[in-house]
């Protein structure tokens, strides 16, 4: 059942985000009528929110775009810094979204940022310690048990990922639409990028949250 289950969610997560590369490359062809670029949307929204501290800065690489709370950067891919089409328009917002709930004290950002330091360690141990401690169920079941617990920190990283993530797009595009940034094609067609792009995490932390209750099951059964 695990295995039909995660092989479900695999075939689901390769159609969410084929769908997203699909959706990300047909507004990548509608070309802003304000003439901005990503690097300039994404300035402007933060200077329209009173945010001088944080700095936009292109990084390299294809979807590599992210804002780092440790030294307050806006950090764009090169094709959303430099392109003036209605894809890169949503993701500069989305990502100075995030900033706005830094500045704002976002509990939601808050909580996933103290988990950061925790999932970083774990995500390099957690799947050899589960690995063993099924193979040690006998002899050292508390292994497993510890590799659940670790593994469910990473499971509650992914669900609290899911309003962070919601909440910067709303931000993202209520400030598009109030400051009449877009026209109205192009705010649908960021409107429809970020919300594919949110739902890669939605599928994310459904599959975490299976992979959980299997290793759970495991756990219980062989008790």
């Amino acid at each position: 059942m695990y295995l039909i289950l995660a092989g479900l969610i695999m075939l689901f997560s390769w159609m969410v985000s084929n769908r997203l590369k699909n959706k990300f490359e047909k507004y990548s062809k509608v070309q802003l009528q304000n003439g901005m670029s990503g690097a300039e949307i994404a300035e402007k929204m933060l200077a329209d929110h009173g945010i001088r501290d944080v700095r936009v800065i292109s990084t390299p690489g294809r979807l590599t775009d992210h804002y780092n709370p440790a030294d307050k950067t806006v950090n764009l891919s090169e094709a959303v810094y430099n392109q003036k089409n209605a894809a890169a328009a949503a993701v500069a917002a989305h990502e100075c979204g995030h900033a706005v709930q830094h500045a704002t004290a976002y509990s939601w950002l808050e909580m996933r940022s103290k988990l950061v330091p925790v999932v970083s360690v774990a995500s390099n141990y957690v799947q050899w310690i589960l690995i063993a401690g099924i193979l040690m169920m006998r002899t050292f079941p508390s292994l497993l048990l510890v590799g659940i617990v670790i593994f469910a920190a990473t499971t509650l990283f992914s669900v609290i990922t899911l309003p962070v993530e919601y909440d910067a797009s709303k931000r993202a595009l209520a400030w598009l639409e109030n400051k009449n940034m877009l026209t109205r094609d192009e705010h649908a067609g960021a409107k429809d990028s970020l919300t594919w792009a949110a739902r890669t995490y939605v599928v994310a932390a459904i599959g975490s949250i299976a992979t959980l209750l299997y290793y759970v099951s495991v756990y219980m059964n062989r008790r």
